[in-house]
């Protein structure tokens, strides 16, 4: 009877760790696509810092996230922002086209993109 033990033991802790992998949530991060032309980045940062409720904060001088100063990096911000905020409620990383997910996290320097499960 006590060499069924381990067994039973093992067998029950490779249930929960199947069980808890079934559960988790892979990390995404809402990203620019570098294929996006600079006119349409800028018309989504607009209306993602506007209408869209992104807290873009930290991507305005002086502040973690300005550098480096372009569109592309300033997007991905901005667009990661919206859909941490949103994606529990029906908000989406499209941004007509203009965004992707990735499973990297584009967190760098002093910069860091939040990543909300």
């Amino acid at each position: 009877m006590s060499s069924v033990m381990p067994s039973i033991l093992l067998a029950l802790l490779f249930l929960v760790v199947i069980l808890h992998q079934s559960d988790a949530q892979l990390e995404e991060w809402c990203i620019a696509d570098e294929q996006t032309p600079d006119n349409e980045l800028q018309k989504a940062i607009d209306w993602a810092c506007g209408k869209g409720g992104a807290d873009c904060s930290k991507i305005q001088p002086k502040q973690p996230c300005y550098l480096p100063n372009n569109l592309k990096d300033h997007a991905s911000y901005a667009f990661n922002s919206y859909y941490q905020k949103f994606k529990n409620k029906g908000g989406s990383c499209y941004f007509n086209g203009a965004a992707m997910i990735t499973q990297l996290d584009p967190s760098h320097n002093s910069c860091h993109y939040e990543f909300l499960p």
